[in-house]
C-alpha cells in the first residue's frame, strides 16, 4: 500500500453549471489499500458530494464498480482504493463538488 498520486491523471471534466466533476485515473499498477490524494481546491471545490470508484479488470474492455473509502482534511481527497483484493489494475474516480 502506498500513495500512488504522482502516477495518476487528474482532469476536470464538468466545470460549468455551479457543479465541478473531477475525473482520477490511476495507473494501471494500483492495488488495493493504495491511496490518491486531491487537492480540492485546485478544482475550486469547497464542498464534496460524492466519490464513485471503478475498476478495469480488463484494461479499456471491462470496468465494474469498487468502492473506494475516502477522507477529507485540511481541504485533501484522500481516496483509499478498495472494495476487492485486485491488484494490478486501472482505477477510475468521478469526484464530484462544488
Amino acid at each position: 500500500m502506498g500513495d500512488i498520486s504522482s502516477g495518476s491523471t487528474f482532469v476536470e471534466a464538468m466545470p460549468n453549471a455551479g457543479r465541478k466533476m473531477i475525473v482520477v485515473r490511476t495507473a494501471s499498477t494500483a492495488d488495493t489499500a493504495d491511496t490518491v490524494v486531491l487537492d480540492l481546491s485546485d478544482y475550486g471545490i469547497s464542498t464534496l458530494l460524492a466519490v464513485e470508484g471503478f475498476i478495469h479488470t480488463t484494461d479499456g474492455s471491462v470496468v465494474v464498480a469498487e468502492a473506494p473509502t475516502t477522507a477529507v482534511s485540511s481541504g485533501d481527497l484522500t481516496i483509499t482504493i478498495g472494495g476487492s483484493t485486485v491488484s494490478d489494475k486501472r482505477r477510475v474516480y468521478f469526484v464530484y463538488g462544488y
